[in-house]
């Protein structure tokens, strides 16, 4: 019974930085770790370490925001910042989430025809698409925050993944506490690619959101307090932790199968699977397919409403996952209109799962200048009162912001 209470007590605690850093590794995400992998073998596994702390601290900074203020980071933009930096932010962001969705969704219809080849994968993605748009707009925020908590547990899938293979642990260990890292264009590119992927500026503004309705209508507080900081740092944390861990595992998997046998392009993530099951057996390619299907159900909730958040919040509508679509129709329908361009994309002649690798160095490019922007925010009394960065904050989104900007800057001398 203990065991239970305290379990019981970690789920609690558990919420918007878990979401978040499950969310991190959609099929998109999956896609490109499985191309890092098969392109470079096990030498990128050191970045799921390497970013680990780097991804906690920006995104603790946001859930700080989000819980100190009771607002979005949008507001937060609109309210301190000049315009054009938030029009830019938009600019740059939104394009990117569409495809990310439109890729998600392609995604899934695509896998599931793998496991069902006697249903068209047209009609898969638009099916999902469809109880997707039913899910968001009939149920209130608790309620899917609720789903997508246990959606999470899909995620483990892809950590047993490897142990179905055989590795060589002392390499494994050698590369995952050894950086390597290759100054041509495609290793660059690779590089960028993930730190953008793990390190999206639209989880930054879905962090900060999410915080902001739990304090509203979740948590049942409105004062901040050393506890509610607390719980969140456990939250953002434990999901930070899973997120790097399907990265590694992900990257691990196709580095000793995919590498091995000498496939190095993985456009989608149905070609993943493909290459996975005569390498790794059905067994492999099942739970490889079975949880892409659960971090998509995870994801795209996530990326169109931090979307939708956005212009909400921008442009001054009535917004809230928790309102019915009456009290919010501006809200809903760019949830809908993003569904909705996002499954019409191949149909339209645009592949976006090409795209999607352009898409995470865009976001790789573009993560700087939002991440100098929060480390202001983070840091400024007359926004964050008392609840201003620590060291340690400062210090790590520093390291990060560095980061960011020297791999984008690698990458753009490369190319």
């Amino acid at each position: 019974m203990a065991t239970l209470n305290k379990f019981r007590k970690i789920l609690k605690v558990l919420g918007p930085g878990l979401i978040t850093g499950a969310s991190d590794d959609d099929p998109s995400g999956i896609a490109t770790y499985s191309q890092a992998g098969a392109q470079s073998g096990m030498r990128n596994l050191w970045l799921a370490v390497f970013t680990l702390p780097l991804m906690a601290a920006i995104q603790g900074m946001c859930a700080r925001i989000g819980i100190v203020t009771s607002e979005g980071l949008t507001v937060s933009l609109k309210r301190h910042y000049p315009r054009p930096v938030l029009y830019l932010m938009l600019l740059f962001s939104l394009p990117a989430i569409t495809l990310n969705i439109g890729a998600d969704l392609q995604g899934m219809g695509a896998v599931a025809h793998m496991i069902f080849p006697q249903v068209p994968a047209v009609l898969f993605t638009v099916v999902i698409t469809i109880v997707l748009m039913y899910t968001i707009i009939k149920f209130p925020y608790q309620k899917i925050a609720a789903v997508l908590k246990w959606l999470c547990v899909s995620l483990l899938l892809y950590l047993i993944v490897p142990f179905l293979v055989h590795q060589d642990w002392r390499s494994v260990l050698i590369h995952t506490i050894r950086p390597t890292i290759t100054f041509d264009k495609s290793s660059m590119a690779i590089v960028v690619a993930m730190l953008g992927t793990t390190i999206s500026p639209y989880l930054f503004f879905w962090q900060a959101t999410m915080e902001a309705e739990d304090m509203k209508h979740g948590k049942g507080k409105i004062i901040v307090d050393k506890l509610i900081l607390t719980d969140m740092r456990k939250d953002v944390n434990a999901g930070m932790i899973l997120s790097c861990m399907v990265m590694f595992f992900m990257t691990l998997t196709a580095g000793s199968v995919l590498f091995p046998a000498g496939i190095r392009q993985i456009d989608t993530i149905e070609q993943a699977a493909k290459a996975l099951e005569p390498l790794a057996g059905r067994l492999t390619y099942l739970l490889f397919a079975t949880g892409v299907m659960g971090t998509g159900f995870l994801a795209i909730p996530v990326l169109a409403g931090s979307q939708s958040y956005m212009l909400a919040e921008t442009f001054g509508w009535e917004e809230g996952l928790d309102k019915t679509f009456t009290q919010a129709k501006p809200f809903y329908i760019s949830i809908i209109v993003s569904l909705v361009i996002g499954v019409s994309l191949d149909a339209l002649g645009i592949s976006p799962v090409k795209a999607l690798l352009y898409t995470a160095i865009l976001y790789g490019l573009t993560a700087p200048v939002l991440i100098a922007i929060i480390l202001h925010i983070g840091n400024n009394k007359k926004i964050m009162g008392a609840y201003t960065n620590s060291l340690l904050s400062n210090v790590l989104g520093v390291i990060t912001l560095l980061i960011m900007t020297a791999a984008a800057v690698g990458l753009l001398y490369t190319m």
